[in-house]
């Protein structure tokens, strides 16, 4: 069973550490942390089931989500923005735009394809991984997918 809740950051509202079904691992905390951190007032959102985590939270002009598959040294954390969906008028020029700045623009991020969207995305296995990578996973799909959704918008306006 899922269950949606806003994110808080007032400390009332955290979990009771003795109930095991509502423990919160290290890297649930780093990832709301970093959410609260990057998020416009109220627009975090948390969804918990048995696959793992997802949030989403608005920043700028776009919508980012973050999924925590488990907590297993196997496990990812990704993270992906949509920045415009298709088609678009003059597509062609606008995948080669976007191969373009996936080479050397987008740092561990990259612009793909989700359905029938172009995102923003990163992925990274849990092994090894520490708060200040999770932090700038987030921070970058984020930053990049602001920076350039109004844009590509503009320059490849829907067919």
């Amino acid at each position: 069973m899922a269950t949606t809740t806003p994110i808080s950051p007032d400390p009332a509202t955290l979990p009771d550490e003795s109930d095991e079904s509502s423990f919160v691992t290290p890297y649930v905390d780093v990832i709301e942390t970093v959410i609260s951190s990057l998020e416009q007032e109220g627009t975090a959102m948390v969804n918990h089931s048995e696959s793992g985590y997802l949030w989403k939270f608005q920043y700028g002009t776009v919508d980012v989500y973050v999924q925590l598959s488990g907590e297993s040294d196997d496990d990812t954390l990704t993270t992906w923005s949509p920045v415009h969906k298709l088609p678009v008028q003059n597509e062609a020029a606008m995948m080669r735009y976007l191969l373009t700045l996936n080479c050397g623009n987008t740092f561990e991020a990259c612009f793909g394809l989700l359905d029938q969207s172009v995102v923003v995305f990163a992925s990274r296995t849990l092994k090894d991984i520490n708060a200040s990578e999770i932090s700038r996973l987030m921070t970058i799909v984020a930053s990049i997918a602001d920076e350039n959704d109004e844009l590509l918008l503009k320059d490849y306006p829907a067919a």
